[in-house]
């Protein structure tokens, strides 16, 4: 079996965390690398966070520091208050000796996109500063994109605001960017991330698998699920990102829709919606692949099946 190829770019959180973990030793992937971006948390301590997790699961691929700011706007939007005081807060991990990748993301996206044969699929899962800067530094890298699938947006309702979601919000000019290069790609909104709610049942079926993957699945969704209790009242935390990789692994865990996806990133009321025309009343070519319902039997099973790879 040919291994699908992917760079994921990514700002752990919880979420993403489990999103490389599930990445990692699936046998339909090779991992090529991973870059950060300012996100959940500080470019700091989101990076430090990623090299935690491939310290603690021995994950061998490069890690390289991204952008800080958003593309535009004069600072970033976080979400500490519900990742906690390192961005990555449950899991104890041991004192860091991994180091990160001398080359910056930006420089890697170019570099490793250039020398493919066009068979490379980016998993974006934070803000998309990292990879919009990449296709305005070097505009010849899209058509080096197999495809993008995405964490972001809503075709409903935001999480930030009534109409944003949070990864679109943090950089709604680099969005544009991506949603508008012509690649083909797929978006894992609010709308079914939201049904990937991680109860407290399920958090102990993975504990039982019992290894360090599961372990650090159970630590990690621990803390999450308290931290989504408080802010927004659910008894299960939703598992945003790695539905991402589930759907690469399994597109038929996911059904989605083509339409015409539009970034607003010009009002002041609706900053970062994902305008979604799910009716084509704009008569405009579809753009993207928009996640709209989870098996939530098969989602949990992949993930299962991604930590016993462990």
């Amino acid at each position: 079996m040919q291994k699908r190829k992917i760079i994921m770019d990514c700002d752990p959180g919880h979420d993403d965390a489990v999103a490389i973990l599930m990445a990692a030793r699936h046998p339909k992937f090779d991992l090529l690398g991973i870059t950060t971006v300012n996100g959940n948390d500080t470019l700091e301590k989101v990076t430090r966070n990623t090299l935690n997790v491939c310290q603690y699961l021995g994950i061998d691929v490069p890690v390289c520091k991204g952008m800080s700011v958003p593309m535009v706007r004069s600072s970033a939007h976080q979400e500490s208050y519900v990742h906690g005081e390192s961005g990555l807060d449950g899991p104890v991990f041991v004192p860091l000796t991994r180091s990160l990748d001398s080359r910056r993301a930006i420089d890697f996206l170019i570099e490793t996109l250039m020398n493919s044969n066009g068979d490379i699929t980016l998993v974006p899962t934070g803000p998309l500063t990292n990879v919009a800067m990449a296709m305005r530094i070097e505009p010849r890298i899209v058509e080096k994109i197999q495809e993008i699938v995405l964490m972001g947006g809503s075709y409903q309702h935001g999480n930030v605001t009534p109409a944003a979601e949070f990864n679109i919000y943090s950089d709604a000019e680099a969005a544009h960017i991506v949603f508008s290069c012509g690649r083909p790609l797929v978006m894992m909104g609010l709308d079914v991330t939201r049904q990937a709610l991680c109860y407290p049942h399920i958090v102990d079926r993975m504990e039982q698998v019992g290894n360090k993957a599961s372990r650090l699945f159970t630590d990690i969704m621990r803390f999450f699920n308290q931290s989504q209790k408080r802010v927004f009242g659910w008894d299960g935390a939703p598992l945003h990102d790695p539905t991402t990789i589930a759907y690469l692994i399994d597109p038929a865990c996911i059904e989605t829709k083509e339409m015409y996806t539009e970034i607003d990133y010009r009002s002041a009321q609706s900053y970062g919606r994902t305008n979604c025309d799910i009716f084509h009343l704009s008569n405009k070519k579809p753009n993207s692949k928009v996640a709209m319902k989870l098996d939530a039997e098969k989602f949990w099973n992949i993930v299962e099946e991604c930590l016993r790879n462990y």
